[in-house]
């Protein structure tokens, strides 16, 4: 009995030890300096949100994308950017990381009834997902971003149809319009220094939500014609229900802080010692040269004059290859003995773009050394302020009034009541143009014969393509729903025309093969999709199926 007594005690006793242990290893396990998900104010994590957001559609508009869409390429690791070589490495783990902060942001401000922040979130998940689903097609949607109430089988989740993932996008837009609709001094928890975007400024939030709404519904206009058309009719019906972005003051923008490389514009040379960052990116041909015949005073802005322009001239001595004058002098003999002609150059004396895709890129023009192609000064570089860190001009372009304007344009010349035609596309031009300091020159440039309105949707979609520098995204989905601007793939290309969207990432084959494979069975495969299968960047998403476009 007694032993009896000593063994409970025993066992009452390190029983009483484990428990202790327990509370003690957890009050250990509690970070001191970590905030308590359950406690914290959701500003705090809001502003990351934002300008994560922001830097995500600067990365892929001023980056690859914009290599796709032949407004820059590089003269050095040119393979993704020039070529789609993209080897399935197009990964979308930090945009579901933003989407996971972006919807603890919510949640929280529901059990605060913060109505503001529910808006902005319902807003960024709009953009983020329409962003996601954009580039890849079917994704994984619904069963995404449910954390602690995820079931067993949200681990391996199933990817949404791409129209059911407009549609809901479409909700929870219309949804953050009705929760922006309140009086500015009806809305608790607002701190407009975490808006870096508007400043707290929820009118322009409504404005924002439903230039969202607009880009959505062009966006289904081939696939749901009949949708698109009464979204877009009764949005401009109903101003002061759908306030949209008009005033160029009002652009959905972020700038940078350039304290560090996370809060600076992307490869800027301050946080890169050797600036090749900057330096390798070139403006491209295609762009350079629309531009160009059309005497574009934006790309003075965006780019700088060749350094040192070539000039052949076959009256100069056999062999004479000197510079005098700042200018580069050859006789048609360097050509040939390189077994070049002029053809192979480019003797603009003003802008000089590399062509999309070519072999050795580093080289082009007559490099004097292509092994530093990047100090090539018979090529045009990009403006001096894209090697800062931040700037006046150096900024997010989201959703600007330039884009709200070409797509009103372009729902007029489909017939749709939202106005004249000529008219929103002067005033995108307008719109631009103000964006980039040359508003003055607005109306010489709308009076030259290849701008001036001609009532074609290739011209507003081109000169939508012009204006869309740095966010080249919305033009790579333009093209693939138009196929404007009418760009071919280079000689070089790992294929003969444009991808089309994003490659499935290696990652999510490897840990969710089934639910990939489906996907990509519903993506429509074509001839240049080639040894990818169906899962390539040339086979169609739902969004161009059945279209016959872009190629």
């Amino acid at each position: 009995m007694k032993k009896t007594k000593i063994f409970i005690l025993t066992v009452f006793m390190v029983s009483l030890s484990v428990v202790s242990c327990k509370d003690q290893l957890m009050e250990m396990n509690i970070d001191p300096n970590g905030a308590n998900p359950a406690t914290t104010n959701p500003n705090l994590v809001l502003s990351t949100v934002l300008t994560e957001t922001a830097r995500a559609y600067v990365n892929l508009g001023y980056q690859d994308v914009a290599g796709v869409m032949q407004h820059t390429q590089k003269d050095g690791w040119a393979g993704g950017h020039n070529n789609y070589d993209w080897n399935r490495n197009n990964s979308w783990t930090g945009y579901y990381a933003i989407l996971r902060n972006n919807q603890w942001v919510y949640d929280r401000s529901v059990e605060l009834g913060f109505e503001f922040q529910q808006g902005v979130t319902l807003v960024i998940k709009s953009m983020m997902f329409g962003l996601m689903t954009d580039l890849w097609g079917d994704i994984p949607f619904s069963a995404s971003l449910k954390g602690a109430r995820r079931e067993p089988q949200d681990l391996y989740p199933t990817f949404d149809p791409q129209e059911q993932i407009y549609e809901a996008i479409l909700a929870d837009l219309e949804r953050a319009n009705q929760l922006f609709s309140k009086p500015t001094g009806e809305y608790r928890g607002i701190v407009p220094s975490i808006d870096v975007y508007y400043n707290g400024n929820v009118g322009r939030w409504r404005q924002l939500t439903n230039s969202l709404k607009l880009r959505y519904y062009m966006r289904l206009s081939e696939k749901k014609p009949a949708i698109a058309k009464a979204g877009i009719e009764n949005i401009i019906a109903n101003p002061t229900q759908f306030p949209i972005i008009t005033n160029p003051a009002h652009d959905a923008t972020m700038g940078f802080a350039g304290v560090s490389n996370e809060t600076s514009w992307p490869a800027n040379a301050v946080f890169d010692a050797t600036g090749s960052n900057y330096r390798r990116l070139k403006m491209c041909h295609t762009l350079v040269e629309y531009m160009r015949e059309r005497s574009d005073p934006r790309l003075a802005v965006w780019a700088r004059p060749v350094q040192i322009p070539l000039v052949v001239d076959e009256n100069l001595p056999a062999g004479t290859d000197r510079i005098e004058g700042g200018k580069r002098l050859l006789s048609p003999t360097v050509l040939t003995a390189r077994g070049l002609t002029i053809d192979d150059i480019n003797t603009n004396q003003d802008f000089v773009g590399i062509p999309p895709s070519i072999l050795g890129p580093q080289g082009f023009n007559l490099s004097p050394d292509a092994q530093q192609a990047s100090t090539n000064p018979h090529v045009s570089w990009l403006n001096p302020m894209y090697q800062n860190a931040s700037g006046p001009m150096l900024r997010v372009r989201l959703m600007p009034a330039s884009e709200v304007r070409f797509i009103l344009a372009e729902a007029a010349l489909k017939g749709w009541a939202v106005g004249s035609a000529q008219d929103h596309y002067n005033a995108a031009i307008q719109a631009s143009f103000t964006t980039w300091g040359v508003a003055n020159q607005t109306a010489a440039y709308l009076a030259r014969p290849n701008v001036t309105y001609d009532g074609t949707v290739k011209q507003v979609i081109e000169q939508k393509w012009v204006a869309s520098w740095t966010a080249a995204t919305e033009a790579w989905f333009d093209y693939r729903r138009t196929g404007f601007p009418e760009l071919q793939a280079g000689p070089i290309a790992i294929r003969t025309v444009l991808p089309v969207r994003f490659y499935y990432p290696i990652v999510e084959q490897n840990l969710n093969l089934d639910n990939v494979e489906a996907a990509s069975a519903r993506l429509e495969i074509t001839p240049f999709a080639e040894i990818d299968g169906n899962n390539s960047a040339w086979s169609r998403p739902w969004i161009s199926q059945g279209t016959g476009r872009p190629w």
